[in-house]
């Protein structure tokens, strides 16, 4: 296990790009077989577009000796460029500082799928990143045995060059190359990988972030640093309410402004809206600060449409109502709900409530379009590049193949900038235009009152415990938006995916479960947002049992690992999860050990169990996510009603630890962000009208919020690369809210059931 506190790490610069002249190795690997047509499909195999190991598409070496390794995810600061050149670098037997990143644009059908989300990067591709390298080196081995005359045993690729041990000569990768690319690939099943103990970067710590020094001295590009020649700039008033429309609108007073160019009115979309814009009017000007000042100028008379009369708290009391009945669809039952809790000897209810919440990337959507010759290409931040690549085409009324989507950094991400809506309104407008380079950025305000909202939730919880406080009886109602009402007209119960978020897959040794679905209304965009329905039912349910185990008289932790049960792998199949995070059940069963594993490494992280002074407290909790482990403990201080947290402690089991650096980056992340959520984040409507605006009313943790210690604790066997790997980026956030609420009763005796805890302890 390794152990680790926040502190501040090392990263390496950037080194450059690849030199001219670059030799690209190799003509493909053959492509994964097909699947019988009655085979399942999992993991990166049932992904869009699959997936690839060619090294002619991921690896070029440079005459020079310079290796660039083609990053086909986006970075947004989870550091993939970092992970995924490592990898490769490590198969290949490359020198750190002689390998260089590029970024790949959006064209799955060369470098396989590319939505990055899901914490799927590595899971999906750092076998097939290792082939790439393997393959490669393979290559350069074979191509020195040939120029010597000798057996390809007889020679071995390392430290950037093959050597010859019999005669002592060696050829280094860059006089190499020209030769290798010549040579036909080795199949996929003869390539020898390294064994764990050759490894140099993977699992270890010697590696930074690549992007680290153009990152913090402002030299790299973002969407909104994108420019073009001739580029103009544009901002878009959008309807306040979702599913509204410009009824009329004056634009005399924007266009007598010196500078504005155009205003242009976008049509709205239709429901089910999907990633489409939603309409209103388009000021383009000379920069961005005229659009807007244009845009301020407008008069417009908007028709609100049928989600005029949304209103958080009257919703709130719509979902609880529908928690409170057995109306809705039943999607788990096992044993005898009904008779388990009539013998129960004592009975605990809670109702806990979420808000709806904006994914707020430091970085507001951004992009740039220009439309020439029949093509368009597109510079932007974007998570899902061959989606906005599709739709855009469609939009514009082009050709797949005419569009380029290249994908820039993203300053944050968090399932915003999967939805390319902003990126379609870049090229409306560039062809309005007549083709002219538009950047359309939107404002922190845009961002806020326009996005794709995680769903707001009501989670109804009942359960029965026998004489002794252990639990015999389990219900759990979740009543929320689904994000598939912005592809499909008006359902109303979450899809499979969302209840495979922690709710029908929750490790909980108990005999009588009963979960249920009633149906929910979306009155705004419900999309992805970090962990998605993980967050409401990891706080649901970890909140929940904490509180039977006051009930009980019993140590929160200790009744946890009792709940969660002996050591066992659970098939989720048999839980009636469907999805499993679209993994192979038999290779990602639920394994209780791993998860108790975490919470005793977090309860001992924090020193559970230690006496604390009156007003303070300490939390726990743990959650299975993205085929991950996750527990944290948390130690809290209320003073005056504010909520303090000082310290947390988080441990990860995630299988095989290929960037440490990054995996621990990750989660002290997702430990600032759950605070966020835990103490003040939110967003309210009335008159279907977002209420928050900025980070002045949208509240998110800043430096003196955020604990002043952070253990992070990576659980599990360094050497295990030959075991399915599980997420890193989304599982760390869902148990961080319980474990502080769950503190905060600790503290104070009092239970926190609706999020954000805001005033709730002031007297």
């Amino acid at each position: 296990m390794r152990d680790s506190s926040i502190t501040n790490v090392s990263r390496r610069a950037l080194l450059g790009g690849m030199s001219a002249g670059a030799f690209v190795l190799a003509v493909g690997l053959p492509r994964p077989g097909r699947a019988q047509e009655d085979e399942p499909k999992f993991g990166r195999d049932a992904m869009p577009n699959g997936w690839r190991d060619d090294p002619n598409v991921f690896i070029a070496i440079a005459p020079d000796g310079i290796v660039t390794v083609t990053c086909h995810r986006s970075e947004m600061g989870q550091g993939v460029r970092t992970s995924i050149a490592m990898v490769v670098a490590d198969e290949l037997g490359a020198e750190w500082e002689n390998v260089r990143v590029d970024q790949a644009p959006g064209l799955e059908e060369k470098y396989g799928n590319q939505d990055t989300d899901g914490s799927r990067s590595l899971r999906h591709f750092f076998m097939p990143m290792r082939r790439a390298g393997a393959a490669a080196r393979t290559m350069l081995e074979q191509a020195a045995a040939d120029q010597w005359g000798v057996d390809v045993s007889e020679v071995k690729a390392e430290g950037h060059k093959v050597g010859h041990a019999g005669s002592g000569k060696s050829l280094g990768y860059g006089e190499l190359a020209a030769a290798a690319m010549d040579l036909e690939v080795p199949a996929r099943e003869s390539l020898t990988l390294k064994d764990p103990s050759e490894f140099r970067y993977i699992g270890k710590d010697t590696i930074g972030l690549v992007d680290n020094m153009d990152i913090t001295t402002g030299n790299t590009t973002y969407g909104i640093d994108v420019k073009r020649e001739g580029m103009l700039y544009a901002v878009v008033a959008r309807p306040p309410v979702y599913g509204g429309r410009v009824a009329s609108f004056d634009d005399s007073a924007a266009l007598a402004i010196e500078g504005v160019e155009k205003v242009v009115k976008i049509d709205a979309a239709d429901f089910p809206t999907g990633f489409a814009p939603l309409g209103g009017v388009a000021v383009i000007a000379r920069n961005t600060y005229l659009a807007m000042k244009g845009r301020d100028a407008l008069t417009i008379e908007w028709q609100d449409g049928p989600n005029a009369d949304y209103d958080s708290e009257a919703y709130r009391a719509e979902l609880s109502e529908a928690a409170s009945t057995r109306d809705g669809k039943v999607i788990r039952d096992e044993g005898d709900y009904d008779a388990a809790i009539a013998s129960a000897a004592t009975t605990v209810d809670a109702e806990y409530y979420i808000p709806h919440l904006a994914q707020a990337p430091m970085e507001p959507p951004a992009a740039v379009v220009e439309i020439k010759d029949g093509r368009a290409e597109a510079w932007a931040c974007v998570q899902a590049p061959q989606v906005t690549r599709l739709r855009l085409a469609e939009r514009l009324g082009l050709e797949e193949t005419d569009v380029t989507v290249n994908v820039t950094l993203l300053g944050g991400g968090f399932g915003r900038k999967s939805k390319p809506d902003f990126v379609l309104e870049a090229g409306i407008l560039s062809q309005a235009m007549g083709g002219t380079p538009v950047k359309l950025t939107w404002t922190r305000e845009d961002d806020i009152h326009h996005g794709f909202y995680h769903t707001v939730s009501v989670e109804k919880m009942q359960a029965g415990l026998d004489g002794a406080g252990k639990p015999t009886a389990w219900l759990h109602r979740t009543a929320a938006p689904t994000i598939g009402s912005i592809f499909a007209p008006d359902p109303k119960q979450k899809l499979p995916f969302e209840l495979g978020m922690g709710l029908l897959n929750m490790p909980l040794a108990i005999e009588n479960i009963r979960a249920e679905n009633p149906q929910a209304a979306a009155h705004v965009r419900i999309g992805w947002y970090r962990s998605v329905s993980n967050i409401p039912h990891a706080f649901a349910i970890q909140s929940f049992v904490s509180e039977l185990a006051h009930a009980a008289g019993r140590d929160p932790k200790d009744y946890l690992l009792e709940v969660i049960g002996p050591a066992r792998e659970v098939d989720p199949t048999n839980q009636g999860d469907v999805w499993n995070y679209g993994e192979n059940p038999d290779s990602y069963p639920i394994d209780t050990g791993r998860m108790a594993a975490v919470v005793e490494a977090a309860a001992e992280g924090i020193e559970w169990g230690r006496e604390l002074p009156e007003g303070q407290g300490l939390g726990i909790a743990g959650h299975y996510s993205f085929v991950s482990y996750v527990a944290v403990a948390a130690e809290v201080e209320v003073v005056d009603g504010q909520v303090i947290v000082p310290r947390v402690s988080i441990a990860i089991d995630c299988g095989a630890n290929v960037n440490p650096d990054r995996i621990r980056s990750q989660m002290e992340g997702a430990v600032i962000m759950g605070v966020g959520q835990a103490l003040m984040t939110e967003v309210t409507f009335a008159e279907g009208r977002a209420q928050q605006g900025n980070f002045d009313t949208y509240l998110v943790p800043r430096m003196e919020t955020a604990p002043k210690r952070i253990d992070v604790h990576i659980v599990g066997s360094d050497a295990a690369y030959d075991r399915p790997l599980g997420g890193v980026g989304e599982p760390g956030l869902p148990p961080v809210v319980p474990a502080i609420t769950n503190a905060v009763f600790a503290a104070t005796g009092k239970r926190i059931r609706q999020l954000p805890i805001a005033d709730q302890l002031r007297s």
